[in-house]
C-alpha cells in the first residue's frame, strides 16, 4: 500500500501539517516510518481519516435525500452572476471551487447569494479519475 508523508496527508484531508502531527501524537491516526526516516500515513488509514472528516461512511450515501446523485459537496456561495434567463453560481466546498449554471428562477427561488450555505449535488454519466502525480 502507498504511504503518504505528513505534508501530503495534510493536504488531502484539508488541515495543516501541524494538525496531522498532533493527531498522530494523540493516536488519532497511525504513522509509519519511511526508509528515509520520514513519518508517513498508510493510504488506507488516510482514506479512512478523509472519510471521517467528510462525515461519510465509505460506500454509504452521505445524505438522506432521495436521489440517485451520490456526490454531494456542502459549501458556501461566493458569487452569483445573474442575467435575465441564467445564473452562474460559485461555491467553495472545502478546498474546491464548484461552478453551476442554472436558471435565474432556480437561483432566485433558492435564495442563492454570497454567504449562503448550499450543497453542490453532482451527477454525471462519466467521471474521469486520474492518478495524482
Amino acid at each position: 500500500m502507498t504511504a503518504y508523508r505528513l505534508a501530503e496527508s495534510a493536504t488531502v484531508v484539508g488541515v495543516s501539517e501541524d494538525t496531522i502531527r498532533r493527531w498522530a501524537d494523540q493516536g488519532r491516526v497511525r504513522t509509519t516510518t519511511t526508509p528515509s526516516g520520514a513519518l508517513a500515513i498508510d493510504g488506507r488509514d488516510l482514506a479512512a481519516l478523509a472519510a471521517e472528516r467528510a462525515g461519510v461512511t465509505p460506500g454509504a450515501h452521505p445524505s438522506p435525500a432521495t436521489t440517485s446523485a451520490r456526490n454531494r459537496l456542502t459549501g458556501i456561495v461566493t458569487n452569483v452572476v445573474r442575467d435575465t434567463v441564467m445564473a452562474q453560481v460559485e461555491l467553495v466546498c472545502g478546498p474546491y471551487r464548484v461552478v453551476s449554471l442554472m436558471s435565474r428562477e432556480a437561483a432566485d427561488s433558492l435564495g442563492l447569494e454570497p454567504g449562503v450555505l448550499a450543497d453542490a449535488v453532482v451527477k454525471a454519466t462519466t467521471v474521469v479519475v486520474e492518478r495524482a502525480s
